[in-house]
């Protein structure tokens, strides 16, 4: 297995071209919890071009009934990316105040719950612009969000068998 870069950028393009629309590739989640995590892995395949196939505990995405729970789920997706030893992109735990484009930022409440999964656009003069689903938005400012707390998904890498 070898790691290959992450392309940043091409995970901020397909936020900028699918922040207010819905690829007709993915089944939209916004009737089924939100779309959000599902909008966020999106992205960051676009960035990363590797999926992982682990039953259950993997990152994929195949049909609305052949996806892993990480594809769409919050805390799911957290934990995939922060513990992926195998194939796929993996991330480390950060402050906000250190992410990079096409980094997630997950917004929580006061009991710890994470609820909202917006990928990191821009960043500039230490401001965080985002996209999301659920409620569309491009370049909205971080700031801008009311949330108790928050922590940042910072992509290292992407391991490959090719």
């Amino acid at each position: 297995m070898r790691i290959i870069p992450y392309d940043r950028q091409a995970a901020a393009s397909y936020a900028k071209e699918w922040a207010f629309g819905r690829n007709p590739k993915y089944y939209n989640f916004n009737n089924l919890g939100g779309d959000c995590t599902n909008f966020a892995s999106q992205c960051i395949y676009a960035g990363a071009g590797v999926m992982n196939f682990t039953p259950t505990f993997g990152w994929y995405y195949r049909s609305l009934n052949d996806r892993a729970p990480a594809w769409t789920g919050v805390e799911y997706l957290f934990n995939f990316l922060v513990g992926n030893g195998g194939e796929g992109p993996f991330a480390e735990a950060v402050p906000p105040d250190k992410v990079e484009v096409g980094d997630v930022i997950q917004l929580g409440t006061a009991a710890g719950d994470f609820y909202h999964s917006p990928v990191v656009v821009a960043v500039r003069n230490g401001r965080i612009f985002i996209a999301a689903h659920s409620y569309d938005a491009y370049m909205r400012p971080l700031d801008s969000y009311r949330y108790y707390r928050a922590r940042g998904i910072h992509i290292l890498g992407v391991r490959t068998t090719e």
